[in-house]
Formats: C-alpha cells, sequence, structure tokens
C-alpha cells in the first residue's frame, strides 16, 4: 500500500477474509470452492492456505446474492491483509500515509474509512484488528485499566513507557479526565516494527512529540539513559523473565533499593521506572500479585517502603488486564525528592473482588471500580492518610509491614471487615429466605412432554429426521441479525437492550442485555449479536445457542489454536409467534438460574458469616 495505494486488482484474499466478507464461516468457503466450478481459482498462497483475486471473489459473491455492499473497514483490512510483504509493513505504510492524509489524501478504501472515522480512527481499526487476531503474541492493556493508570499518575508533560508494545498506555496519557496533553511522549519497545507502530498511532492521535526507540529499554543502558527526568512512568513490563540481565547488570546505578533476584525481573523494572523519573514523578506499574509477597523480593520491598518510594499497591478484580485469570496489582511509585518527609505511610486497597459482576462474568464493574481506586488515592495522595474501610482501603504505616515478609498483598494486610453481628445475620437470613422462596416459586410446577409433531431441540426430529435450521452466518448475511466481535477499533461494539452477548470461547454463556446492562462496550473476548425484533427474538436467539448441541458443535469445531467460529451456531427456523414461545420459557429458565445464583451468594455470606461470629465471639453457638 505503498503512499496509502495499492492496486485493487493485485489485492488478494484468503479463505478467512472472503468469509468475513460474506458473514459466514470458514467452512463455506471451502463446500462454495468444491460446489461451483466457477469460483475463483487461487492466485497464490499454498495449497494448504490459498489466496484469491479480491476483486474476482467480490465479482463472484455479488453475483450469488451473497455479497451487497463491503464496508470500508472490511476494503482496507482486506489491503492490509494482502500486503506483498505482510501485514505488518502494510500497517506501517498505511500509517505514514493517513499522517499525511490532511495535505495529501488517501485514495481507495483507506481513504473511504478516513473519512468516515478520522485518520487515527482508521488506524486503530485496523491495528486492533491485527492485534485482537493474535492476543498472546502482544502485551495489551485493555483501554479501560490504560485509562485509570493515567488518571492515578496525573497531568505530566514528559511521558514514558519503557515496554510500550502497541502503544496503548500511552495513548491513554493524552488527555483524558481534563488532563494537559503532554509535550512529549517516549516509548521502548524490543520489536522494531511494533515500535514504528506505536509511534504512528500516537503520532495520530494527538500533538505531543513523539519518540518510540527500539531495542530493551531494561538491557540496553548506554542508549536508554537518554530518557531521564520524565513527569510520570505508565508501564505493563513483562512478567516472569529469567533472563532479564541480571549477571551483566550486576553493578548498574539503577538497582538503589537493591540488585533484584533471577526470579525478580518485575522489581528490576519498578527501579528502572524510578530511575527515569524526575524528583518528585509518580509512576504506575500493572504487576504480578506475586510480586507483594514473594521472600526473594521482600528486601527490595522493604527499601522501597522505608525511602518513601512505594506509596500505593492497589488489588485490580481478575479479567482487569492480561493475565486475565490473574488479580493484577497497581504498585504506585513516587521518586524521593530529597526533602524531609513525614512518617511513611503506604495505601492499600483490594478491589479484587468487591468489583467484580455479580452474573459471574470475569468483566470488572468499571465505574464501581475507577470510583474506588480514585477516591482512595486522591485522598491519601492529598492528605497522607484515609479514612480507611474495613477490608476495601487503609493507610497502614510502613513501621507495621517491615516484618520478616513485607507482604504488601492487600487482601492479607488490611484490618478485617467490620465483625458481623446477630442483627446483621438476621438480615441476611431474610434476604435468604426471602430469595430461596422466590427462586422455588420460578421453578416450573410440571414438564410435559413435546407434542408428537414437534421436532427436539437438539435440531433433529424423531426418527433423525432433520429440522429446518440456519446459521448464525447465514442470518447476519440475510439482515435478521447483526453480528459484530467486540473490541473492534473505530466502532465498538456497544450493548444495547435486547442484544445478545456470546462468549468468544463458546456458545454456552449467551445472554440477552437488560435495560440495566446496556451501555456496556465489549472487549475483543465477546461477540455481539443483534437481533431485527421483526425477525428473530433475543430470548429464542440466546437459549438455542446455549443449547448442549450447539455447545458441543462449538467444541468441535474449535482446536488447540482456534476460537469457535459463532457463525456456524445453528438454530431452527420457527416462526416469530413460535419463537417468542420458546423465548418465554427460556427467560423463565435464565431468571431461575440468576435467582439461583443470588440464593447461593446470600447462602454463603450466611454461613461464612455466622461462623465466624461464632469464632470471635459476637454470637453464641445457640
Amino acid at each position: 500500500m505503498g503512499g496509502g495505494r495499492m492496486p485493487d486488482d493485485t489485492t488478494e484474499v484468503t479463505a478467512t477474509g472472503i468469509a468475513r466478507l460474506a458473514g459466514v464461516g470458514r467452512a463455506a468457503v471451502g463446500n462454495w470452492r468444491r460446489r461451483h466450478p466457477d469460483f475463483p481459482r487461487p492466485v497464490g498462497g499454498t495449497d494448504t492456505g490459498p489466496t484469491f483475486s479480491l476483486a474476482e471473489v467480490e465479482d463472484w459473491l455479488r453475483s450469488q446474492g451473497k455479497l451487497t455492499r463491503v464496508p470500508p473497514r472490511e476494503k482496507a483490512w482486506q489491503r492490509i491483509e494482502s500486503g506483498p510483504d505482510g501485514v505488518r509493513a502494510a500497517l506501517v505504510r498505511a500509517g505514514e500515509a493517513l499522517l499525511r492524509h490532511a495535505e495529501d489524501p488517501v485514495p481507495g478504501p483507506l481513504g473511504e474509512l478516513a473519512g468516515e472515522v478520522g485518520p487515527f480512527g482508521a488506524y486503530s481499526f485496523l491495528l486492533g484488528r491485527h492485534l485482537a487476531a493474535r492476543p498472546r503474541r502482544f502485551r495489551t492493556v485493555p483501554p479501560e485499566t490504560a485509562a485509570l493508570m493515567a488518571a492515578v499518575a496525573g497531568p505530566a508533560a514528559r511521558v514514558l513507557d519503557p515496554a510500550c508494545g502497541p502503544g496503548g498506555l500511552l495513548t491513554a496519557a493524552e488527555g483524558p479526565d481534563g488532563r494537559p496533553w503532554p509535550r512529549e511522549i517516549h516509548g521502548w519497545e524490543t520489536d522494531p516494527t511494533l515500535a514504528r507502530l506505536a509511534a504512528l498511532g500516537l503520532a495520530l492521535r494527538g500533538n505531543a512529540a513523539v519518540h518510540v526507540r527500539a531495542g530493551n529499554a531494561l538491557r540496553d543502558v548506554d542508549t536508554a539513559r537518554d530518557v531521564l527526568d520524565v513527569d510520570v512512568v505508565l508501564c505493563h513490563p513483562p512478567f516472569n523473565e529469567r533472563d532479564w540481565g541480571r549477571d551483566e547488570l550486576a553493578y548498574d546505578p539503577r538497582w538503589e533499593y537493591g540488585l533484584p533476584a533471577r526470579t525478580e525481573s518485575e522489581l528490576a523494572w519498578v527501579q528502572h521506572a524510578l530511575s527515569r523519573l524526575r524528583p518528585g514523578g509518580t509512576a504506575v506499574l500493572l504487576m504480578p500479585p506475586a510480586a507483594a509477597s514473594r521472600r526473594t523480593g521482600r528486601r527490595i520491598r522493604a527499601a522501597l517502603l522505608r525511602r518513601g518510594a512505594l506509596r500505593a499497591v492497589i488489588a485490580l478484580p481478575a479479567g482487569a488486564a492480561p493475565p486475565h485469570h490473574l488479580p493484577l496489582h497497581l504498585w504506585v511509585l513516587r521518586k524521593p525528592d530529597g526533602g524531609p518527609a513525614p512518617e511513611p505511610r503506604l495505601l492499600v486497597v483490594d478491589a479484587s473482588t468487591r468489583h467484580r459482576a455479580a452474573d459471574g462474568r470475569r468483566r470488572p464493574l468499571w465505574d464501581e471500580l475507577r470510583r474506588t481506586v480514585l477516591d482512595a488515592w486522591r485522598t491519601f495522595d492529598r492528605d497522607g492518610t484515609v479514612p480507611g474501610e474495613p477490608g476495601v482501603s487503609a493507610a497502614l504505616a510502613v513501621i507495621d509491614l517491615l516484618d520478616e515478609d513485607v507482604d504488601l498483598a492487600p487482601a492479607r494486610c488490611l484490618p478485617p471487615a467490620d465483625r458481623v453481628g446477630a442483627e446483621a445475620l438476621t438480615r441476611v437470613r431474610a434476604d435468604l429466605d426471602r430469595t430461596l422462596r422466590h427462586t422455588l416459586h420460578l421453578v416450573p410446577t410440571s414438564v410435559t412432554s413435546a407434542p408428537s409433531g414437534e421436532p427436539p431441540a437438539d435440531g433433529t426430529g424423531r426418527g433423525g429426521t432433520r429440522r429446518a435450521g440456519t446459521t448464525v452466518g447465514e442470518l447476519a448475511r440475510d439482515g435478521a441479525l447483526r453480528l459484530r466481535p467486540g473490541g473492534n477499533g473505530t466502532e465498538p461494539a456497544v450493548t444495547r437492550p435486547g442484544d445478545v452477548v456470546i462468549p468468544v470461547l463458546g456458545p454456552g454463556g449467551a445472554r440477552v442485555v437488560g435495560p440495566d446492562d446496556a451501555g456496556e462496550t465489549l472487549d475483543h473476548r465477546h461477540w455481539l449479536l443483534r437481533p431485527d425484533p421483526q425477525v428473530l427474538d433475543p430470548w429464542f436467539v440466546a437459549g438455542f445457542l446455549r443449547g448442549t448441541a450447539n455447545t458441543r458443535r462449538a467444541a468441535g469445531h474449535a482446536s488447540t489454536a482456534a476460537r469457535p467460529d459463532v457463525r456456524r451456531l445453528r438454530l431452527p427456523r420457527l416462526p416469530l409467534d413460535e419463537q417468542r414461545r420458546y423465548g418465554r420459557r427460556f427467560r423463565e429458565l435464565a431468571a431461575f438460574e440468576t435467582a439461583l445464583r443470588r440464593a447461593a451468594e446470600l447462602g454463603e455470606e450466611w454461613v461464612r458469616g455466622t461462623r465466624d461470629a461464632i469464632v470471635d465471639g459476637t454470637v453464641g453457638p445457640d
């Protein structure tokens, strides 16, 4: 796409790209190749991964009625994907062309996309799709987490991320929350092409001077030292690195708080961040929870506390950033300015369980989480203490933390929550009683067999006859529903009431969005289905997608390297009135499931509270 231009007749597309254009599964493309002699012949690729002429494919799809209008974002992506020297090189050329778009408009689909969403929006979509296809290769910080880290750090004229990856944290530093825009943005990235992609995105985002260098900021000592005295460091460092350079860096002056052990690479990044700051500057790092308690790091943690450099440890809920199964921590550090300091204290906040979604989804409740963290941090930063909330937040005297372990995990060093008294237990017991009665009321009083002519929900009729069915991909192509992936760059998938949300790892968690859940921005771990209410009942759709047949089908289509193809999930073809009949029952089952889960939560709370109250003597055994 040199200079933003690539001749349409030379663009090639893979079978996966064809499936995306037509809104079907990849297997459907293979079927078309076998069944239709006029399907375009491969023009490149390999026997197992052929590529086709995009122009020929579009003509064929149009002639078959399988293609109406290809959105500019899909056309632009096809040209990126078919770049002669790879996707990343094509992304670099696209970013460079978009930087010149104001003076030299970009022709073709990329220019159309830039006209719709702006140059930064176009680039963000293309880069985001590339990153979403390889989530394990790139360390990306979700936008909500990045925005929280930038808000904790506060305004800055010079910002650095010494392990910036595609630049998400640096993008978050550029002016949200009413903060002034930084004058300078600095980054380091070991992958030269990724460093260039990050620099282009940052240059398109705002007006700051952007300097993203290729190299290892921890090990490339001579060159890394030219980035000093910044106001803020934001960083999601690599975790659990064994070969981080300990032997050759043993006498490096950055280890002001102690030489990190070979297993403590994260504490090396912490000290590197402090060494880049001006006196009084702030660093916010995303850390694994083990870094707060591993015995090999206790001396460095103690030194950070004594000097007043470590100001806060904040436990986030699981799902806030990769690896998503861990409740990661935020470490907030401030470089000592040499002046007299009051008795050092550490702010600890445990938001790891309080702000998890109550329906079992691994998605933090961001508005509440952000409020809890920022209220506690800003009060502590201003006053040196916080009122505190048992089990949630406290400002602890450093002297009380300097024991043999120096364990800074918030869940272990926070004072326990208030004692549960008999009155509180009685209220929980009353809530549990009401919930159990409500749950029992939701259970159908009887279950009857389906009429003899009605096929069962697994897609086959009695005697093995197939029930008439369709796929999600076919429904999307026919306009009966809209199918969109989450984390979709320029067009964020924001839920509305009546939408159906499906986890990418399988349809077993499909759910219908209610009025209270609307407005959620989905990430790359979800698909959004928006049924046309004149054609499809959302509860009917979600219920059948959650059926065992579809769950098995998704598992059978997935491999160790691929996710289930949502487009291949099947639904029966039924009139809308019949769909609504099924939908009513699926809705009842969902209400029963929610009530049952709430009853389990209340039961656990009552058992735990009663046990603790008996143990600490608040109530008697009777």
